[in-house]
């Protein structure tokens, strides 16, 4: 009988366990009930305000979508006076760097005219040195060539000149050199 009583003990004691539990998860599912009606409740009070919010929206664009048309045709009239405003302004920006550019051509061509005339003179100029320099150089190397000639003249005449007075030294020595022989 032990047995018994400690099965009926531990089945009651399930039993209350059970029950506790079933109690527990009733309150927590009515907490959870209250708690989901809340979430709707705010939920549906943020989704009327949102949808206030889109009407006031879509109110505000139609009125804009209304009005876009009259803009557009406004905004392209500007574009387009403003576009050939800037053509023109363009169009006068070219003819004046066109006569700048036509102007410095000018200028650069008269420059180097001038700097050709100028090289073809100093060229000319070179020329004339050149020439000049040339026959001053030949004058001065037939002069050199003159005087190295003189001087090969005199040294030759003075070598001459030097064998014939050793010749007659020779001479004089060699009577001078058979009296002291004998």
């Amino acid at each position: 009988m032990t047995v018994d009583t400690d099965t009926g003990t531990t089945g009651l004691a399930e039993i209350r366990d059970l029950k506790r539990t079933v109690l527990a998860l009733r309150e927590e599912l009515e907490h959870a009930r209250s708690a989901t009606a809340e979430a709707v409740r705010q939920g549906l009070s943020g989704a009327n305000a949102e949808i206030a919010q889109l009407k006031a929206t879509i109110s505000a664009l139609r009125d804009e979508l209304q009005e876009w048309p009259l803009r557009r045709d406004d905004a392209a009239r500007l574009a387009q006076a403003a576009n050939l405003d800037e053509i023109k302004q363009h169009k006068a920006i070219i003819a004046a760097l066109r006569d700048t550019l036509e102007q410095a051509k000018s200028e650069l061509d008269a420059a180097v005219r001038q700097a050709v005339i100028a090289a073809q003179d100093e060229v000319a100029q070179l020329r004339s040195t050149v020439a000049s320099l040339r026959n001053a150089l030949e004058k001065a190397n037939f002069s050199k060539q003159g005087e190295i000639a003189a001087a090969r003249a005199q040294d030759h005449a003075e070598l001459v000149q030097l064998q014939a007075t050793l010749r007659a030294l020779r001479e004089q020595m060699q009577p001078a050199a058979g009296t002291k022989n004998r």
